[in-house]
């Protein structure tokens, strides 16, 4: 067994005498940190449970949106966007170039009747920070609707959520990477 008591003995026992004390003060560190009398340790498993909790609400959230953006359900995207909610499109400002362009929260909204025939997210990944998400991930789409010429593309993003009186509101889209077009 790695890391046994009769491993550290012999470790102690040829070893140099700093060595041999950091061996014998394994046990007391172990002691210390696992039995904290204050019910931090337990209060560090509550809030990462809180955290992953929140990590899978956001994540089911995001889909929703993608799922009303779609549909342009603009009713739902207006009540989860904030008043000051922006859309960066493309990624020219990522290497020094202009970027497609912002959109507010109303030039987003109007945009999106009959803008895309398919969109799925996936790579999906979250941070929680307290009451403040932020997501990546990549958006695979295809424009157009069935009567149209459509274009399949890809793009990478980074978005802002902030939780407020309970519910999680979208702040703002940067896309990082494209729009790559598959033709």
């Amino acid at each position: 067994m790695r890391g046994s008591v009769s491993e550290l003995d012999s470790a102690r026992r040829g070893a140099t005498p700093s060595v041999a004390r950091l061996c014998a003060a394994i046990p007391a560190v172990l002691t210390v940190l696992f039995a904290v009398p204050d019910g931090t340790l337990a209060q560090q498993t509550a809030s990462a449970h809180a955290t992953t909790d929140d990590a899978h609400e956001v994540l089911a959230f995001e889909r929703q949106v993608e799922e009303a953006v779609l549909r342009a359900d603009v009713a739902f995207l207006d009540r989860v966007c904030a008043s000051d909610f922006t859309y960066t499109h493309g990624d020219g400002w990522t290497t020094g170039g202009p970027i497609l362009g912002v959109d507010t929260k109303s030039e987003w909204l109007a945009s999106l009747s009959g803008r895309y025939a398919a969109r799925e997210v996936d790579s999906q990944q979250v941070e929680i920070h307290g009451d403040v998400a932020i997501t990546m991930g990549r958006v695979r789409a295809r424009t157009g609707t069935a009567n149209a010429v459509q274009r399949t593309f890809s793009f990478w993003y980074v978005r802002v959520y902030a939780r407020r009186e309970g519910a999680w509101t979208y702040l703002s889209h940067r896309t990082v990477h494209g729009p790559v077009y598959d033709d």
